[in-house]
C-alpha cells in the first residue's frame, strides 16, 4: 500500500528526478510524464541506453552516468521514476541502494513486491503501481 504522506514528501523534497525507461515517442507516458515533470520545475534526467537526449535534455545509458552527472555539478538524484517492465526493476533497485538515492517510484502497472521490500529494507522510501504525473497533478490542481 502506497502512503500518501509518502508521496507528498517525495513530491515536495525530491529536486532532481532520473527517468528510468524515458522513450523519445510522443505517445510514450514517459515522455509525455518526463515533460510534465521539466515543466512542473524538477531536474529530469533521462535514463534510456538507445537515446542521446530527449526534449533537448541529455540522456544516460543507466542510472550510474546519471548519477555521476548530476555529482559533476554539485547535485544529486533525489528520485528515481521507472518505466521498465517489473521483472526488470531487481537491478535498478540495486543501482538506488548502492548510489544512496532516497526515493523511488514505480509507475502504474510496474509492480516487483520482492524489489519493493529490497528497497524498504535498505532505507529507501518508496512507491509502486502509481503515475507520478496523477500524483503531481492532483495535488497542485
Amino acid at each position: 500500500m502506497n502512503d500518501p504522506a509518502l508521496i507528498d514528501e517525495m513530491l515536495r523534497k525530491s529536486q532532481t528526478i532520473a527517468v528510468v525507461g524515458m522513450s523519445d515517442k510522443p505517445w510514450r507516458a514517459s515522455h509525455n510524464i518526463g515533460r510534465y515533470l521539466v515543466m512542473q520545475g524538477y531536474r529530469v534526467l533521462p535514463v534510456n541506453p538507445k537515446l542521446k537526449e530527449v526534449h533537448g535534455l541529455k540522456a544516460y545509458p543507466d542510472l550510474e552516468s546519471a548519477h555521476a552527472a548530476a555529482k559533476a555539478d554539485g547535485s544529486s538524484i533525489d528520485l528515481v521514476d521507472v518505466f521498465r517492465a517489473s521483472d526488470e526493476v531487481p537491478p535498478i533497485v540495486e543501482d538506488v541502494i548502492r548510489l544512496g538515492i532516497p526515493y523511488l517510484w514505480l509507475q502504474e502497472d510496474v509492480i516487483n513486491d520482492r524489489a519493493m521490500s529490497r528497497a524498504r529494507s535498505a532505507g529507501v522510501k518508496a512507491v509502486q503501481n502509481v503515475c507520478i504525473f496523477r500524483e503531481h497533478a492532483q495535488r497542485v490542481g
